[in-house]
């Protein structure tokens, strides 16, 4: 299926059944890293949550509503990035992104979310792109920053998680903004 290669480490792939083992033992292993800031962990229990979670995504794919891909680290899996949704309307879409624990720091993400932002403004012909992040995730949020997006703002108590409301900031990226050449 889907695959691109972003150099000679890194490559993006749909996720598909066969991958759910994989993926579930990396989200295990970085369970509290990652249960810090995203609700899902908590969700993903055993092997046949995260093959739920893959057939959701791949029915998504299909219905032209966004999807998955793996990020993979010198073959083998070190997170997911993906489009939450296309708003086809709009012409936007919003990429999330996650990595266990081993990976952080490798530039993994901002590379993906590169490959990701070109090929929303290049193939799909999108007008816009958003990232949301925790507020207090300030890794996270270097991305975005990174990449030249425009904080647009927060929602406030956007989400209830380790008994906390935690508020988002909202990134916002145009197509004519866009030029990986400045990266």
């Amino acid at each position: 299926m889907y695959k691109v290669t972003i150099d000679s480490e890194i490559h993006l792939s749909i996720l598909e059944p066969r991958h759910g083992n994989e993926l579930y033992k990396l989200i295990d292993e970085s369970r509290d890293n990652l249960g810090e800031w995203l609700s899902f962990p908590e969700k993903t229990n055993k092997v046949e949550d995260t093959l739920i979670f893959i057939v959701r995504s791949l029915k998504r794919l299909s219905e032209n509503n966004g999807y998955w891909a793996g990020i993979w680290h010198n073959g083998c899996i070190a997170g997911s990035i993906g489009f939450l949704y296309i708003d086809w309307s709009a012409r936007k879409t919003e990429i999330g992104y996650w990595l266990g624990d081993e990976y952080i720091g490798k530039g993994l993400v901002t590379k993906a979310t590169k490959r990701l932002i070109d090929h929303s403004f290049h193939d799909l012909d999108l007008r816009k792109v958003e990232i949301n992040v925790s507020i207090k995730n300030l890794k996270s949020r270097t991305i975005p920053r990174r990449l030249g997006f425009t904080e647009e703002g927060t929602i406030r108590n956007f989400e209830y998680l380790n008994g906390e409301y935690h508020d988002r900031v909202i990134y916002g990226l145009l197509k004519e903004e866009w030029n990986p050449y400045d990266m």
